[in-house]
């Protein structure tokens, strides 16, 4: 089934989105991707006109869009080149910190230009960040870094993960949601 574009005033301000029907969808779905694109995935067989839940949730969609006017950082494969060692020495310098507190073995630090991801940690202990992370605030960096560390310990987001990374990063409730917040876009 194709997507249909279409558009909707909210609060004033004409926003464009697209309709995704699914046949494994079993109830509407609104996100806004990467792009900074609003998406509503429904069942295929729902009929009912889309308009009176997207005026319902205005506020949230919205607040969702102005991120992004906000929070996006537009790069290319230049720039990954160009601050890709700078990033390096920056998070080694962070992980050497905070794991004279973890004290945790890992492998590699190997950094990419990755479209969603901030960061990861491989069954090989080996610890992969988003050159882009040099753009985030500091306390966000480390946030991340810690983040990645402490899953060297915990391969999950238990309860006994997060009480690894609270050692170092006792707001990370906080912090972690303005990261999430904050997007990525690749031109």
């Amino acid at each position: 089934m194709k997507d249909i574009e279409k558009t909707i005033k909210l609060n004033n301000k004409e926003i464009k989105y697209t309709i995704r029907n699914s046949k494994r969808a079993r109830n509407i779905r609104i996100s806004i991707n990467q792009e900074g694109k609003l998406i509503i995935i429904k069942p295929y067989y729902y009929i009912i006109p889309l308009t009176n839940i997207l005026k319902s949730k205005a506020k949230w969609i919205l607040a969702k869009l102005n991120s992004f006017n906000i929070n996006i950082y537009i790069s290319n494969k230049e720039d990954y080149l160009k601050y890709k060692d700078e990033v390096y020495n920056l998070i080694l310098k962070r992980i050497e910190y905070f794991n004279k507190i973890y004290n945790y073995k890992y492998n590699n630090i190997r950094i990419k230009n990755q479209k969603s991801r901030w960061g990861s940690c491989s069954s090989q202990r080996n610890l992969n960040f988003n050159y882009k992370i040099l753009f985030l605030k500091n306390y966000m960096q480390d946030y991340i870094i810690v983040h990645e560390l402490c899953h060297l310990k915990e391969m999950n987001h238990s309860l006994r993960f997060w009480n690894l990374v609270s050692k170092s990063i006792p707001n990370y409730i906080n912090i972690k949601k303005e990261v999430r917040d904050y997007k990525i876009l690749i031109k």
